[in-house]
């Protein structure tokens, strides 16, 4: 796990160690620049593997070829014996040298062989030709922008704004989508000149052109007609899961195991307890507020397994440590469980280097209810459309049209927290100055998400809206979450859910085969039933989040406050007066208090990066 960063014929060239320093956290073992003609690479290290060797950038031996790379290549060994089987010479035993070697013997469909979490950038001297390539579900970040002629690229936007004269203006794009749902969505990022690369994608840059072209190598499979029979699946499972937990416990550093309780976190610490893992150290966070602490739940596993727990009291996150969460961010993210995260990751690096979490259970298993809430479940007939006319008009009240939607408008109401719905309670254009509402293009808000699911079906159902939040909300909310809070800590997190032997298999069925009359999960709540104590499986079901109104009115009160008061000097794109009623209202449970929190993260942002709205 490290931090990344590089340039390819730019005026930022003599810059690159000042940047290179925002990156520390993610890699405090070690750095190193290297210079190949037009291209300079910097790289910050986490070592997790080959501890001694490994050292990056790497370049091959006749230094043709550098490479940069974050992340880990969980079959690396396998990859290596094919490669020394076929004459390629090693000096390291660390992956990155697989990745290097793997990518001179088969090229691109070195990403189809590949089982990891990974963004790598590599020069070809030769060709001046820059690859960049993500995992397939984007566990590991990757920015570019093409400026001045030429490339940059960087694990996050941090070394973005160290880069003297770098531009800065606002994507009011980007504001619309973190508005909407709290997390900024591809292909946007909140500077207007940089963009993410999407997951599962590999970007070619020309040199010598200027040429860009980006391609998607995998994309999750549309599922096919006909569903296994359960007690196959849940074999079938069972076997996938432990395969993927076995290779992702590779490491020559200390490894443990978030465990929040719940059923995806305490099975990864199942199979990692079957797998042999000896001692096994994990972590949870204790809240005092009934229905946030799942912390009996996780004894309960941690007593099977004779793990080493440590419970870490959420009390512990007073104004200070909030605002240093949110201040570590390189772009904003409203989802509270970053905070959570953030203090869980702090603790949990105290003792290892690598830590297993649950995060993907819910998007793959459909564990969420409004999976099930799919597009024939808002049927149009004319008393809707009788409703959005007036209301769209002006001949009837604006507040009715909500009561009008009907389909995948319904569904993108339901989904978002702010969108393109004038005069209800989810109008964005309420929060907006004029000119960042005609910039933002409200119509367009989650476009990804709605096309990705169309992709699919001629309609949003289960399955395409399973598919579409691996590409939008997993991988720009609950990942960002895991990884800007983990590594901003130093430590490795990673995501058995989600790996190839998984998602092979489970992408390939149809929904039905997650649904009984308990709803969905079902496969996972049937390996709970096996596996676990009956404490985490015969509860009801709670997401990791933290009593935001609690918090609100007690120990964030005051710094909350005192953003608030700075709105118009901090955000001269948003309406002042509306954020703050917003916010007067959230605090006395009249209004949403995730909406509340997401511009309250927005302004503490803002404090902290000059960001040009015009």
């Amino acid at each position: 796990m490290c931090g990344i960063l590089g340039m390819v014929g730019t005026r930022w060239r003599e810059h690159i160690h000042g940047a290179l320093d925002t990156l520390r956290a993610r890699g405090p073992d070690d750095h190193g620049v290297v210079a190949a003609g037009a291209a300079v690479f910097g790289h910050r290290r986490l070592a997790i593997i080959d501890l001694a060797g490994g050292h990056q950038p790497m370049q091959s031996d006749d230094r043709r070829w550098t490479l940069a790379f974050n992340g880990e290549i969980y079959n690396f060994r396998e990859l290596r014996k094919e490669l020394e089987a076929r004459g390629w010479p090693f000096h390291t035993h660390s992956d990155t040298e697989v990745l290097l070697q793997g990518w001179r013997a088969w090229g691109e469909t070195l990403l189809d062989r590949m089982d990891g979490i990974f963004a790598f950038a590599l020069w070809d001297a030769e060709t001046k030709r820059l690859v960049l390539a993500r995992d397939r579900v984007g566990v590991k970040p990757l920015y570019y922008a093409t400026l001045d002629n030429g490339l940059t690229f960087a694990s996050t936007l941090a070394p973005f704004f160290a880069l003297p004269g770098f531009p800065r203006r606002l994507d009011h794009e980007a504001l619309r989508d973190y508005l909407a749902c709290q997390a900024v969505q591809s292909p946007h990022s909140f500077l207007r000149d940089v963009h993410p690369l999407p997951p599962a994608s590999v970007l070619l840059f020309e040199h010598e052109s200027g040429q860009l072209t980006t391609r998607r190598y995998w994309r999750p499979p549309a599922p096919r007609a006909a569903a296994p029979a359960f007690s196959e699946a849940l074999e079938a499972v069972d076997a996938a899961l432990r395969e993927s937990v076995r290779r992702q416990m590779v490491a020559d550093v200390p490894l443990g195991a978030f465990l929040s309780g719940g059923i995806d976190s305490s099975l990864m610490v199942h199979y990692m307890a079957e797998a042999g893992m000896r001692p096994l150290k994990t972590f949870n966070i204790r809240f005092p507020q009934a229905g946030f602490d799942e912390t009996p739940a996780a004894r309960a596993v941690a007593g099977q397994y004779a793990t080493e727990h440590r419970v870490i009291d959420a009390p512990a996150i007073d104004a200070t440590a909030f605002e240093a969460a949110i201040a570590a961010l390189d772009q904003p993210l409203a989802d509270p469980a970053f905070v959570t995260t953030h203090e869980l990751s702090r603790h949990t690096r105290q003792a290892v280097t690598v830590a297993i979490s649950g995060d993907g259970g819910d998007e793959l298993f459909a564990g969420y209810p409004r999976f099930a809430q799919s597009e024939d479940h808002f049927p149009d007939n004319p008393g809707r459309r009788f409703l959005r006319a007036g209301a769209r008009s002006g001949w009837l009240p604006g507040s009715l049209l909500r009561r009008g939607l009907a389909g995948r408008e319904m569904l993108l109401y339901k989904h978002v927290e702010l969108g393109p719905f004038p005069s209800t309670r989810k109008d964005l254009g309420r929060y907006l100055s004029p000119a960042a509402l005609a910039a933002c293009r409200a119509q367009d808000t989650l476009a990804l998400w709605r096309d990705l699911a169309l992709s699919y079906a001629r309609g949003m159902d289960t399955a395409s809206l399973m598919r579409a939040d691996l590409w939008t909300y997993l991988s720009e909310d609950c990942l960002v979450k895991t990884d800007r809070a983990s590594m901003n800590r130093s430590l490795e997190v990673r995501v058995p859910l989600l790996g190839n032997p998984v998602l092979d298999l489970v992408l390939d069925w149809p929904a039905s085969v997650h649904y009984d009359r308990d709803g969905g999960k079902a496969l996972l709540r049937a390996l709970a039933r096996r596996h676990l104590p009956e404490a985490v499986w015969n509860r009801p079901k709670h997401g990791f989040s933290v009593p935001l109104q609690h918090y609100f009115n007690g120990q964030w009160n005051a710094a909350c406050e005192h953003y608030i008061a700075r709105c118009e000097e901090l955000a001269p794109c948003l309406n002042a007066a509306a954020v703050r009623q917003l916010w007067q209202a959230a605090k006395r449970r009249k209004a949403s208090r995730r909406l509340a929190y997401t511009f309250v993260v927005l302004l503490i942002w803002l404090a902290g990066h000059g960001v040009s709205s015009d």
